[in-house]
C-alpha cells in the first residue's frame, strides 16, 4: 500500500485485544491513539502500541489527527461513536453489528454518504481464506446449484456479567452476537436473504437474553440456510460451514476444509483452517487500502445494513412460528443526512 494509515481505536476491551496482534503484523497502518473510559485498559493499549491514551472518543477527535478509526465499543454505542468520527471526516471500521436497529444503521450510512466518508462493518469470517475459497468453488459451479447452507457457532461460554448478555447494551443475546457473523457469511455465500425464521432454545444460564437459538434463512435465489447458535451447548464439530449443492458438498472447518463432487466420491482438501489473526489482518488491510483508494471494500456499507436487517427480522420472528420478510434493500441517497436525524 502506498499510503500509511494513522488509526485510532475506541474501546480497549476484549475484542480490541485481538486487534493489537493485527497492528503488530501490518506495516502500512499504525495505531496512534486509543480511547476508553477505563484508565487501566486504555493505558495498557497505549503502552503496548506507543499510542496516546484518552478517556473518551471526543477527546481523541479533538486532539489527534487520524485517517481512520476502529470502533470496538459495545453495540449500543456504535452509531453515536461512528457518527462523531464521520462528522470529523474520519473513515470508520466498526465492529459488528453496525447498529442494533436498522433505522439507525441507515441514518448512519446516509450521513457517511453525505460527507463522502468511508464506513463499514468488521466481520472477520469473510476474510478467512477457507471461506473465500469456498465461495470461489461455489461460483465455479463445481457443486452445482446451491440448495442448503449450514453454519454452527455453538460452544459453552459463561456470559454472566458480560455486556453481551445485557439487552440494553448488546441489543439481544446470541442471535445478534454470534448470529451477525453467521448472517454475513450466509449472505456472502448465498446472496441477499429475503426471509428468516428464528426459534429460541432453553435458557440454561439464567440470562435476560437468549443463549441458544436456531435461525432459518431463505435466499433470493431460493436456497435455504440453517444456523445453530449457542453460548450454552458445545457442538464439537470439525466443520462450522456446510454448503450443499445439486452436484456436491463443501465443508469449511476449523482445522481444514474440503469439497466433494457427487459423482467423484473423493474428498478434495483445500485450506488450512481458521486463523483468527490472519482473517482480522486481511480485514484491516482491506479497509485501509479502501481508505487509501487502492481497492474496493469486501464488506460494503450496504452489506452492513443488510446484516442488521436480517438479525432484526430474526428477532421479530421469535415466538411467532412463521417466516418474516427481511426489509428490502434500498438505494442509498447522500442527500439530507445530518446529525439532527437522531443517528444515535
Amino acid at each position: 500500500m502506498s499510503a500509511h494509515i494513522r488509526m485510532g481505536l475506541v474501546g480497549a476491551g476484549r475484542i480490541a485485544q485481538s486487534y493489537l496482534d493485527v497492528f503488530d503484523v501490518l506495516d502500512d497502518v499504525t495505531l496512534i491513539a486509543v480511547a476508553d473510559p477505563v484508565e487501566d485498559a486504555r493505558n495498557n493499549v497505549a503502552t503496548r502500541m506507543g499510542a496516546t491514551a484518552f478517556a473518551d472518543h471526543e477527546s481523541l477527535i479533538k486532539n489527534v489527527e487520524v485517517d481512520a478509526v476502529l470502533v470496538c465499543t459495545p453495540p449500543s454505542t456504535h452509531t453515536e461513536v461512528a457518527r462523531d468520527f464521520i462528522e470529523a471526516g474520519v473513515a470508520v471500521l466498526c465492529e459488528k453489528p453496525l447498529a442494533i436497529y436498522p433505522e439507525r444503521a441507515r441514518r448512519l450510512i446516509a450521513l457517511a454518504d453525505s460527507r463522502n466518508v468511508l464506513v463499514t462493518m468488521a466481520s472477520k469470517f469473510r476474510y478467512a481464506t477457507d471461506v473465500a475459497e469456498a465461495k470461489r468453488i461455489v461460483e465455479s459451479g463445481a457443486i452445482g446449484e446451491t440448495i442448503l447452507f449450514e453454519n454452527i457457532f455453538a460452544s459453552r461460554v459463561p456470559m454472566h456479567g458480560r455486556w453481551n448478555a445485557d439487552p440494553a447494551v448488546s441489543g439481544g443475546g446470541v442471535l445478534i452476537d454470534n448470529g451477525t457473523h453467521s448472517v454475513d457469511i450466509a449472505r456472502f455465500i448465498l446472496g441477499p436473504i429475503v426471509e428468516v425464521s428464528a426459534v429460541e432454545g432453553k435458557r440454561v444460564q439464567g440470562l435476560a437474553v437468549e443463549d441458544t437459538a436456531e435461525m432459518f434463512l431463505r435466499s433470493a435465489d431460493g436456497a435455504m440456510g440453517t444456523i445453530d447458535l449457542s453460548w450454552s451447548i458445545d457442538k464439537a464439530v470439525d466443520s462450522y460451514i456446510g454448503i450443499y449443492g445439486s452436484e456436491g458438498t463443501i465443508q469449511v472447518g476449523w482445522r481444514g476444509s474440503r469439497y466433494r463432487r457427487a459423482n467423484d466420491g473423493e474428498w478434495v482438501d483445500f485450506g488450512t483452517g481458521y486463523d483468527k489473526v490472519a482473517a482480522m489482518s486481511a480485514q484491516v488491510s482491506n479497509f485501509c487500502r479502501a481508505v487509501a483508494g487502492e481497492e474496493e471494500l469486501l464488506i460494503t456499507a450496504d452489506d452492513a445494513i443488510a446484516s442488521v436487517d436480517v438479525v432484526a427480522a430474526a428477532y421479530r420472528s421469535l415466538g411467532r412460528n412463521h417466516w418474516v420478510a427481511v426489509r428490502e434493500p434500498i438505494v442509498r441517497s447522500v442527500a439530507g443526512a445530518s446529525r439532527d436525524q437522531n443517528v444515535a
